[in-house]
Formats: C-alpha cells, structure tokens, sequence
C-alpha cells in the first residue's frame, strides 16, 4: 500500500464553539481558507488547540466534516482520535476517515495508567482500523498520562501504517534515541513554535502545533529556510517565533490561540468550559506580540 506522504507545516486548528455547544460552521470554512492561502502543508482538526478532551462525539465529527468540507482535497487532513478504550478509538477514527481525512493523529487518553502493552495495543488497534491510511503517533509527556516508552515506539513501528510521530516533550534527546533506534521507520513531526528548526536540523518532516494556526505564513517560511538548510536565517526567525510560546505557556493554550485568532479577525468564540477566556491585558500581550511579528 503506498500512502500520502505527510511533511510540512500542520496547524492544530482550534474548535469554534459557540455558548450553546453549536460548532461555528462558517469561522471554521473561513479559518481553513486562510491557512490553506497562507502555503500551509496540511490541517489537524481535534489536536490539543482543538479542545478534543472537551468536545462530545457529535461537536468532533461535525468539526472534521467541515475541514474536509472546505478543504476539498487541497492538503492532507489529519484528523485527531482520542479515547480510553479500543473500541471507542477504532469507531472514531472509522467514522473519520469515512468522512474523508487522509490520516489519523492517534491519542491515548488514560484515567488509569495503562500498561506497557495496553498502550502498544491500543495504538496498533487503531492502526489495524483503518489499514490504508497513515498514522501519527501522538506522545506528550506533560498531558498524558500513559505516555509512549522507547520500546513501545520501537513496536509500533513495525505495524505497516504507523508511518509518523508527533514528538511534543521538546527533549531533542528523546528524539535522537528515537531516530537511532527506528530509523526511517517513523517519520517525525515536531511540536510547536520554539523547536521545529532544531527538529528538522536532527531529520524531522515538519511540526504540528497550534501556534501554526496564528503565524501560518511565518511557519511555511521557517519550514522553506529549514528545507533550503538556510540555518542561520532559520534560527534567527525561530528566535523571534519563541515570544509566542512564552505567552502561550503562561496562559491556557487554547484560550491564547483563541485569543490571537479573534484580534486577528476570526470570531472564534471562548475556550470550552471551565476553561476561561483571557481577557484585559492577557489579551493586549498576545496583541502586542502580534504586532512585533507583523502579524497585525
């Protein structure tokens, strides 16, 4: 089976969801359109930014239904599965990929820490699925509970659809281990405004990240200086890409990228609650910060 290949800029697109729980149809089309126009090379509904721990089943279907929508076709669509059992995790990740996407950010959430075989399990059920499309392992050691070991990568990593990872510890030492011990095997994706250069320095394909949903255009240019091996110019807007991620880890992730989108004119209504919404001056330092980026 020969897959998509997925490389490039993947912004996690936030989920515009209004008080009453209905999904913003328009705001979402509108959001995808700039993206796309902005030369990003791919779209990641129901990622972290998206608030997929949030969201019910019906609000993440109609979220993924309308990016393939309005996408049509243009650039990949990797759409995020998360559950707490296999049977939920491969009904999701079925049900999206009859809706159209091209690929599955894979997402284990876990109440109860989950063995060293359950979460090898878990995954390749997912990828068993849905065996003629590609998916991205997804590790984060700050939020998730029963994270990715080595020797489970290693694993996963012969399963013949397991093609990427998404690295999101920001620990370039992890990743080595990673590369030495797969190989080609798994491609991968970095995390993020402030490591992407570095990850792609070490033989990584790109980054999915929320930032990438407010400085688009500066992500693809990062991504084309790190293709050309430009590093010296690469780190220098890495260098000035960094304020974002300073903000964004003072503040709840998704509310600061709500936040940002809104200032620039999308009306894409609070975090899901007991999120809160920044406000006042929260608000005026990510604008500020937009506008030393020529963003605004």
């Amino acid at each position: 089976m020969k897959f998509k290949s997925l490389q490039g800029v993947f912004p996690y697109l936030v989920s515009p969801v209004d008080a009453h729980g209905n999904v913003l149809d328009t705001v979402l089309g509108d959001l995808v359109e700039h993206l796309i126009k902005a030369g990003v090379h791919g779209l990641t509904p129901l990622g972290s930014t998206g608030e997929f721990a949030y969201l019910n089943w019906s609000q993440r279907c109609r979220i993924v239904d309308i990016v393939v929508e309005a996408n049509a076709g243009r650039v990949p669509v990797v759409a995020g599965v998360a559950a707490t059992t296999i049977a939920e995790a491969t009904h999701q990740a079925q049900h999206f990929v009859e809706i159209g996407v091209d690929g599955i950010l894979a997402i284990l959430e876990a109440y109860f820490p989950i063995s060293h075989a359950g979460v090898v399990n878990y995954f390749s059920a997912i990828a068993h699925a849905v065996p003629d499309h590609p998916i991205v392992l997804y590790t984060n050691p700050q939020f998730q509970r029963s994270d990715l070991s080595l020797e489970s990568i290693r694993q996963l990593s012969q399963v013949a659809n397991i093609l990427y990872l998404k690295d999101a510890s920001s620990n370039t030492g992890r990743l080595l281990s990673i590369m030495n011990l797969v190989g080609d095997q798994l491609k991968i994706f970095s995390a993020s405004a402030h490591i992407p250069a570095c990850v792609m320095l070490l033989g990584g394909v790109g980054w999915m990240a929320g930032p990438a949903c407010v400085v688009p255009e500066q992500s693809v240019r990062l991504y084309q200086l790190a293709r050309q091996k430009c590093w010296d110019e690469a780190m220098t807007l890495q260098r000035e890409l960094w304020s974002i991620n300073q903000v964004f880890a003072k503040y709840n992730l998704a509310a600061c990228i709500k936040a940002a989108l809104e200032i620039q004119g999308f009306p894409v209504a609070d975090p899901l609650p007991p999120q809160f919404p920044l406000a006042g001056t929260e608000r005026q330092e990510i604008a500020e910060i937009l506008s030393r980026l020529a963003v605004l």
